[in-house]
């Protein structure tokens, strides 16, 4: 199946977690509110079974500014010293140690708030499932049972749920450490804690407040917040990971290396390229995602949702790096147009907001 590398988009923020996800492209979603014209009515009452929201459907999530860097919102001090240098050796390695991404295992707990893919909620009485593309699943326990007190680790992790209203509460703990909570290569221990409280409040979305707790190697807990739209009259293929995996092999040297090749750049030709850009998928249309391009002195960076701001290398007035990735600014008469990321599996085009 072909569809973007999750190696090279996790070096920009994951951007093709839209994937080829589509067949039975003229089957109509039964059993879902339309208005006149036949479009799905997103902002309807959200459906309820036994009183409760249900939050059955498949899911396209997004959290575009925590997907590289969950910790975004922490202080230095809050991280230990040693877990940020793992992380920014990862970053200068380019991911290459990332174990889903180049040995193909599960995700882990950065599947909960950043999955790179949409996912098949399906929801009874005694249990929530949560389906993903890559064939992992995830059970959510609603039967009153309680936590494990000394769990085996896994890789999900064990998760019990119970409503809070109209709020869905989702205890999760036991996950491997051998996992990474994002896609830059922050750690966790053993000890990690997450809690979800997800909201149906429409049809057509749904709203997350994830808590992440690891005190072993965060000072503080913090909150990740997501959302979630309803993915409509399609369906999803399965993506799996060795079939289609062309990274690895191009994955060589340090993301510094390009530091060597850096050009000077004059800040008047920098200050052309400065503006938001949105990039659409073509498998999935309806997901429109925005990199935000800013200048500091004579520095470029990129950016979405204005967290986790990347350094851009200049390899000449028009073309750059960023972790490992080319960038292409292309524009006429000196107006920039669009910008072009080159990666494995082909050219990704993104046009510069009016």
């Amino acid at each position: 199946m072909s569809r973007f590398s999750r190696a090279g988009v996790c070096a920009i923020f994951v951007l093709a977690s839209a994937s080829a996800d589509a067949q039975w492209f003229e089957l109509k979603t039964p059993g879902i509110p339309r208005t006149k014209d036949g479009k799905p009515n997103l902002t309807a009452p959200a459906p309820r079974t036994s009183g409760k929201p249900d939050l059955s459907g498949l899911w396209r999530f997004t959290s575009d500014p925590y997907n590289n860097n969950v910790t975004v919102d922490l202080n230095p001090e809050d991280i230990e010293p040693s877990i940020a240098a793992l992380y920014k050796q990862r970053l200068e390695d380019l991911g290459k140690d990332d174990p889903a991404t180049f040995r193909c295992l599960p995700s882990g707990p950065r599947q909960i708030y950043a999955p790179t893919s949409w996912v098949r909620i399906v929801q009874t009485p005694t249990m929530v499932v949560m389906l993903y593309e890559d064939l992992i699943y995830r059970t959510i326990f609603m039967d009153g049972r309680e936590l494990p007190r000394d769990p085996s680790p896994s890789v999900m992790g064990y998760s019990v749920g119970r409503w809070d209203g109209d709020t869905l509460v989702v205890d999760s703990i036991g996950f491997k450490d051998t996992t990474w909570l994002d896609f830059g290569g922050h750690a966790h221990s053993e000890a990690l804690k997450i809690t979800e409280r997800i909201k149906r409040g429409t049809f057509g979305r749904l709203d997350l407040d994830v808590r992440i707790e690891d005190l072993a190697f965060y000072k503080r807990a913090w909150t990740v917040p997501v959302r979630a739209e309803i993915v409509a009259d399609t369906e999803m293929l399965e993506y799996v990971c060795n079939e289609n995996q062309k990274d690895t092999e191009h994955l060589v040297g340090k993301a510094s290396d390009e530091k060597k090749l850096a050009v000077k750049v004059a800040a008047a030709i920098l200050s052309r390229y400065v503006g938001s850009y949105t990039f659409i998928p073509p498998d999935d249309p309806n997901q429109k995602m925005r990199f935000n391009i800013t200048l500091a002195g004579d520095v470029l960076l990129m950016d979405i949702g204005g967290k986790d701001k990347q350094d851009m290398i200049p390899l000449s007035e028009t073309t750059f790096s960023m972790m490992g990735i080319r960038i292409d600014f292309v524009g006429d008469n000196g107006v920039t147009t669009h910008l072009i990321f080159h990666i494995v599996e082909g050219d990704m085009k993104a046009t510069k907001d009016q």
